[in-house]
């Protein structure tokens, strides 16, 4: 129905709905704590070196690998598929997602630990060693498959916690504001160091212990704080008595015009060919460490950018936001290149001018960060709720499965396609730190910088179609607000009938 329509009765019915959901809020002080401590613990974990753990640790070969992914992404393909319609079509007196959220997640920390002890049981074996790739990939379809109910529900869950909009711009915006003050990125820093003293001989430690360590520790600490967060909080957003179906599902995806803007963006933006800078700073300069010291200057900006979320809500739409932040930050990267470029092309390989640029980098792309994270994760929520608004059931399972399937798939191959490009650029497994020749160091460089910002650049596009303006957001809530308020009395008197 659009404004124009509406009755005076109407228009005041709706008012009166839009100024309950701004001001009622759901979410306790304990059930908020709870959810910092989860959003926490997704960043707690030294996952940046997953790679190199991969490469010169468990010394999985190229080759082997590559496959391994595309093997992988086939069976995500059919996981995904029936967990997504199990998981809609569950409704339990605990909501809809939680009991696989709660019955997953300690199977899930048992794989995750086991998953760093690989170089307990193999030891330095080769890289095609048949047991160590069978214990490898047993592990890596069981630990998928149990992550996909998670990941799945986990999707679902985080719109459904609070009916109101803004009380879910608080909870994100003080999620991200107050996680880094937390120490979530402090496993990193210190892996970062240990990796550097194991390296250049300071220590006598092995790396695959510190991995055991580091690795089964912060899987372990971040898995309890998930799953104390799982159990403190509630579904609050409640779902339509019948159960929808297999093609209700792909309706809603189809006629949810900003899921498929949005995926379609991911999809063009995941051709983006990259390397990690954790590579670059290891074999070229020589020292992981470094970053640590360059993100010192810039740590408090992050923190500070949170605070012009409000005022640039108010003043710009989300899609615009998303647009600038974009543009923005493929900027900042195109600029960093052609500075690794000068002197001859030589620059990149220089510690102290790269040093500089890094830190530069980061100074100015952390003013972005609070508009990130917050944005992105909103406008997905938004989406959720555009679809029970339009169709008047939610789907967010096969919804976040139909996002994730093929971009998914896409990521799969293009893992394969980058483990290739390391071989092809001349990387060589073991080697010592700042071994690798020139040409594979350049590569290095490119592949966190140019390569990506360029393979990635057509995800833009999209963006630029983003239907929900700031009047029909309003409007849309609104009417939310009536339908729910029905569909909380059917499903209690469902529940009572049985």
């Amino acid at each position: 129905m659009s404004e124009s329509l509406k009755t005076s009765t109407e228009v005041t019915s709706t008012n009166e709905n839009i100024r309950y959901y701004e001001g009622h809020n759901y979410v306790g002080v304990k059930e908020t704590v709870s959810y910092l401590l989860n959003d926490w613990s997704n960043s707690f974990n030294i996952n940046s070196f997953s790679e190199r753990f991969i490469w010169d640790v468990v010394n999985i070969d190229f080759t082997v690998s590559a496959v391994m992914n595309i093997v992988t992404a086939a069976w995500d393909i059919v996981n995904d598929t029936f967990v997504s319609v199990i998981v809609d079509s569950t409704r339990t007196r605990i909501g809809k997602f939680r009991p696989y959220l709660v019955g997953m997640q300690i199977p899930l920390t048992i794989m995750g630990v086991f998953t760093w002890l690989l170089p307990l049981f193999f030891g330095t074996t080769s890289g095609t060693y048949l047991p160590k790739l069978i214990y490898y990939y047993i592990f890596a379809i069981i630990n998928e498959t149990a992550g996909t109910f998670t990941n799945v529900a986990k999707s679902g869950y985080m719109s459904t916690i609070t009916p109101n909009p803004n009380e879910r711009i608080r909870l994100i915006t003080l999620a991200e504001l107050l996680t880094g003050f937390m120490g979530e990125d402090l496993p990193r820093y210190i892996m970062g160091v240990l990796i550097d003293l194991v390296n250049n001989k300071v220590v006598s430690w092995k790396l695959s212990s510190v991995f055991m360590v580091m690795g089964g520790g912060t899987a372990l600490i971040s898995s309890l704080c998930t799953f104390w967060f799982f159990m403190q909080s509630k579904e609050r957003v409640p779902q339509s008595i019948e159960k929808p179906s297999i093609r209700q599902g792909m309706k809603a995806i189809v006629s949810n015009y900003p899921v498929l803007l949005m995926c379609t963006s991911e999809f063009l933006g995941n051709f983006s060919i990259s390397k990690s800078e954790t590579n670059y700073f290891i074999d070229v300069l020589g020292n992981y460490s470094l970053i640590t010291l360059l993100n010192l200057p810039s740590s408090a900006n992050g923190s500070i950018s949170y605070a012009f979320v409000g005022p640039l809500r108010k003043r710009f739409s989300s899609k615009s936001l998303w647009i600038f932040n974009d543009i923005y930050n493929s900027a900042i990267s195109i600029a960093l290149f052609l500075f690794g470029m000068t002197k001859k092309k030589t620059m990149f390989k220089q510690v102290v001018p790269m040093c500089i640029a890094f830190g530069l980098k980061e100074w100015f792309v952390k003013w972005s960060w609070g508009i990130s994270k917050v944005i992105n994760a909103d406008l997905w929520n938004e989406a959720m709720d555009y679809c029970e608004w339009k169709n008047g059931y939610r789907m967010e399972a096969t919804t976040g499965v139909a996002k994730g399937l093929i971009l998914k798939i896409q990521s799969a191959l293009l893992s394969s396609v980058t483990s290739l490009i390391m071989k092809k650029i001349g990387y060589v497994q073991g080697l010592e730190i700042g071994a690798q020749n020139d040409t594979t160091k350049f590569w290095e460089f490119a592949l966190c910088t140019i390569v990506p910002t360029v393979t990635g650049i057509l995800r833009i596009v999209p963006k630029f179609l983003w239907p929900i303006s700031r009047q029909k957001r309003e409007w849309m809530y609104a009417e939310l607000s009536e339908k729910r308020q029905q569909n909380v009395m059917g499903y209690v008197d469902s529940f009572e009938g049985n």
